[in-house]
This record gives structure tokens, C-alpha cells and sequence, in this order.
């Protein structure tokens, strides 16, 4: 009787492109969101894998380093999203580095719109993957359907310590100082949760504001 040896996670893509994102991601994230960074790629590649999806690890992994990024003082501008900001940082490190415009589009989006709920699925592979690495890691989403010993592997490699409380605090702490930028996303409410009396503005209202009249 044969021993089935078990499963292991994706490899991160060992180019020097990918070397220069984790040296950078390192330097300025913490270790929380070191390991979330590093999970949610491979979590997002073993994702596409399974789902025989055709994707540009090095692409991929880029934008799982620099999803977090506009979090960290350094890549946090006074008034875009964080999302944004992670966005614009990623695009100027691939820039220095010529890849392709098209390329960095696609890492952009994905970036900036791994927190809008209901959009990245249905756009390329690199962006649905980052978000549902993101949803697997932060809030469970396809925990279910993930394979338990690549799953296991992965934590063990990059823990999860204190994650749900710790990543709250930080997750707040990024953009804690510019609420406002958070309306149409999930962060609004983590905004309503911590900041008092703050309440992100609600569409009926905005769309009776409106200074155009209505016609007679």
C-alpha cells in the first residue's frame, strides 16, 4: 500500500521581478501583512490551478505584494483609496521595470478593485484571482472547497498570528484618516464600526441633493 504524500502550495514565482516585490513588501509592511500578502497569492494561485485558469503567476504575485501596500504611511496619499494608492505604487515599481502597459493595467485593477465587492470575478484571471485570495484569507470565502493539506501547509509557512484582531487594527489604521475616501467600498463600515458618529453617505440622499431639478 502506497502512502499518498500530501499536497504543497504553488511556488512564488522566482524571478527577480518577484525577488524586488517581496524585498520591498518586507522592508515597508509589517509581519502580518507580510504573511497575508504571501497567502493571498498563493492561495490565489492554487485557486486558478484548480479552476484550470490561464494566469501570469509573476503578474499575480506582484499585485498580491502591492494589495496592501496603500495601507503603509509611505504609499498613503491624503485623499485616494487605499486600494488606489496600492495601485499606483505597484504600477510605478512595474514601470521601472518596462513591463508592458497592458501588463501593468491589469495588475492596477486588480489591485483597485480587490475590495469592491460582485466585479473582479468577471473581469481577466489575475484580478478574480487576487480578490478571491483576499476573500479566502480575510473573511473564509471557498474555505470549504480549498485542498485541507495545502491549506495547512501554507499557514504553517506564513501564520496566521492573531490575524482577525490584528488585521482589523491595521486594516483601519490605513485609512482611519481619510474615511471619506472609503464610500462604495466594504471599508465604509469598517469606518461606522470605529470611528463615532461617522456614517458613510447613503445614495438616496446624495441623489436628492442633487443640484440638477427635475423636469416639470
Amino acid at each position: 500500500m502506497t502512502t499518498r504524500k500530501p499536497a504543497r502550495a504553488p511556488r512564488i514565482p522566482d524571478s527577480l521581478l518577484a525577488k524586488e516585490a517581496t524585498d520591498l513588501l518586507r522592508e515597508h509592511s509589517t509581519d502580518l501583512l507580510f504573511n497575508h500578502s504571501i497567502r493571498v497569492y498563493l492561495f490565489a494561485a492554487e485557486q486558478g490551478h484548480q479552476r484550470k485558469l490561464r494566469f501570469d503567476p509573476e503578474l499575480l504575485y506582484v499585485a498580491a505584494a502591492f494589495h496592501d501596500l496603500g495601507l503603509i504611511k509611505k504609499f498613503s496619499s491624503p485623499d485616494e483609496r487605499f486600494e488606489v494608492d496600492g495601485a499606483n505604487a505597484a504600477r510605478q515599481f512595474l514601470s521601472t521595470h518596462n513591463i508592458p502597459e497592458d501588463q501593468v493595467q491589469t495588475v492596477w485593477e486588480a489591485i483597485a478593485l480587490h475590495t469592491t465587492p460582485g466585479i473582479p470575478k468577471y473581469m481577466g484571471p489575475e484580478v478574480a484571482l487576487l480578490n478571491s485570495g483576499v476573500l479566502l484569507d480575510v473573511i473564509g470565502v471557498g474555505f470549504e472547497h480549498f485542498p485541507a493539506d495545502i491549506l495547512q501547509d501554507i499557514i504553517a509557512r506564513y501564520p496566521r498570528t492573531n490575524f482577525k484582531n490584528g488585521f482589523i487594527q491595521e486594516y483601519f489604521a490605513g485609512f482611519a484618516r481619510k474615511p471619506a475616501t472609503t464610500y462604495g467600498t466594504v471599508n465604509a463600515a469598517v469606518c461606522e464600526r470605529f470611528i463615532p458618529g461617522f456614517k458613510s453617505p447613503n445614495a438616496c440622499d446624495l441623489i436628492a441633493a442633487s443640484p440638477l431639478p427635475d423636469s416639470p
